[in-house]
């Protein structure tokens, strides 16, 4: 929701994807009744790093990534000047399993939410296994996931439309849809952090 930044809380979010920025404005949208009701939101897009490899391999790597966004984003309000409430980080990739000498690789995005109090939160989507021969050009061969997802679905730019959710589900999920999921699950504990003994960021 695009408004007047003047009478705005101001949402950083750490990504200029429009998949991305999509899904946390549609989260902040659901959580307008447990906010306030009438709250407005400007959400501001700005491209920081994530400082972990192009498509992460595990459940730390992802959260590893979205902190770092989002702890760049406060750098960045600090060095601006600017009067930013929230900060979010996202980051997307694989969680890989080996199970029963099985190897098992799960699409997940995570989020990490801060705010201008010290509050802190980390948020995960719900997950889809990649298929065996898609996660071995990912994992084996070393190939960012976005340029794998295009090879395996014949398209191009997936990455910035439906995802490799999208393409895995039929558009049943796609990527704004997961990440919004794990948006929400961020800011939830942030937004009741009576309720969370640890919710507190460490000093950055």
């Amino acid at each position: 929701m695009r408004i007047d930044a003047t009478n705005a809380i101001v949402v950083a979010v750490g990504s200029t994807r429009r998949p991305k920025v999509d899904a946390v404005r549609e989260a902040l949208a659901t959580l307008v009744p447990i906010l306030a009701p009438g709250t407005m939101f400007e959400v501001l897009a700005v491209d920081v790093p994530s400082r972990v490899r192009h498509t992460p391999l595990s459940p730390a790597e992802m959260m590893a990534g979205a902190r770092e966004r989002a702890e760049a984003l406060v750098r960045t309000a600090r060095e601006r000047g600017e009067v930013w409430k929230y900060f979010v980080g996202l980051e997307g990739g694989l969680d890989v399993i080996h199970d029963r000498d099985q190897r098992f690789a799960f699409l997940e995005n995570w989020a990490y939410v801060s705010q201008e109090n010290g509050a802190c939160a980390f948020g995960r989507s719900g997950s889809i296994t990649l298929p065996d021969a898609l996660a071995k050009r990912v994992i084996d061969d070393g190939i960012e996931l976005s340029q794998a997802i295009d090879e395996f679905a014949g398209e191009e730019g997936v990455r910035d439309k439906q995802g490799a959710w999208g393409v895995l589900t039929h558009d049943l999920v796609t990527r704004q849809d997961a990440v919004r999921d794990s948006v929400i699950n961020a800011f939830l504990p942030v937004l009741y952090g009576n309720l969370y003994a640890a919710g507190r960021c460490p000093k950055s």
